[in-house]
This record gives C-alpha cells, sequence and structure tokens, in this order.
C-alpha cells in the first residue's frame, strides 16, 4: 500500500533533534527538522517519540559494519524554495531504512481534527544513520528521564505519589 502523497518534500536534514518541554507529567515532545530554508516542529507523543527512539536504534545495530560506515547517497536534493516554517501535531509516521542511499526516509502526517478547516500538513524527509543514531540516543534518554514507573502495575509514580490499583489502593508509593 502506498503512503499518502506528502505536501512538503524536505529532502536530506541538515538538523534533526529531539525536544521536550514541561515537568514530569506536563511534558511535550517534538522534532525540529531542517532543510535548507525549511522549518519544521512536529509534535509527537511521548509513545510515538519512544517508538521512533527504539525503530532507529534497533535498524543501525541490524546494519552491518560496512553499512554503518558507508556514505550516505543522497536520494533527493535539500530543500531549494522558499523559507518555511510549519508546526504541527503528528498523527501518523512512517519510517523505512533505504539501503541504496543507506538512509533512513521518515513521513509524518498531521493529525486530522474533526472540524479542520484547512488541509492537513506532511513532509517528508532523508536522515543518515549517523543522524538516526543521535536520534535514537536522545529520543531514549528524553523519554527516560520522566515519572518513573510503579514495580506493581507500571503505571507511572507522580510526585506527590502514587495510589496502586494493584494494591487495591491500600499502598500508596512515593517517586524516589
Amino acid at each position: 500500500m502506498e503512503p499518502p502523497e506528502v505536501k512538503y518534500t524536505l529532502g536530506p536534514l541538515s538538523r534533526i533533534e529531539p525536544n521536550t518541554f514541561g515537568e514530569p507529567g506536563q511534558r511535550t515532545f517534538n522534532l525540529v527538522l531542517e532543510s535548507g530554508e525549511a522549518r519544521c516542529t512536529v509534535w509527537l507523543e511521548k509513545e510515538q517519540l519512544y517508538q521512533l527512539g527504539i525503530y532507529l536504534q534497533e535498524a543501525v545495530e541490524s546494519l552491518s559494519s560496512e553499512d554503518k560506515a558507508r556514505p550516505t547517497q543522497e536520494k533527493e536534493p535539500a530543500w531549494s524554495g522558499e523559507g518555511i516554517s510549519l508546526d504541527f501535531k503528528v498523527g501518523q509516521v512512517m519510517l523505512n531504512y533505504d539501503q541504496d542511499s543507506n538512509s533512513f526516509r521518515m513521513l509524518a502526517y498531521e493529525r486530522e481534527e474533526e472540524e479542520a478547516t484547512q488541509e492537513t500538513s506532511s513532509v517528508s524527509f532523508w536522515i543518515s544513520v549517523p543522524q538516526a543514531v543521535t536520534v535514537a540516543e536522545e529520543a531514549l534518554r528524553i523519554c527516560a528521564a520522566g515519572r518513573p514507573r510503579c514495580f506493581l502495575c507500571g503505571l507511572p509514580i507522580n510526585p506527590d505519589g502514587h495510589i496502586c490499583p494493584r494494591a487495591n489502593g491500600h499502598t500508596v508509593l512515593e517517586a524516589g
């Protein structure tokens, strides 16, 4: 099945950076993308960023040492159009490794709102193997810096404690 058409094709990125803002339990997550005069901020859920980090880490680990050392062959030119600035919440992400170019192609589609009055945004871009390693490490570091998990139920423990459903609410666990 072919993915839906992409509105903005950024080509190979000069910069990709995962970020988070806020306190654990109230954080937001994004990827900042830059290619030529184009700058895009795509907002992700924590689980999306975590899965991106896991996928990239596993994909890079599965590459041979020759592929890891092989330079990237660009499949598309970098963005050469006018400066654009996009900012949207991601609904769907697609990512795959391209053997010929030795790089990863990612497609990000804006979450469709029920009462949308304008066309949704979407971007595609390419990242090199070294960029993929950096993104994976940073994404996993950011996600791990959140609230600790309860050893009984797996739910996050808030700074003011956690009433664990597995303990029938009789035990209040504290973070730390």
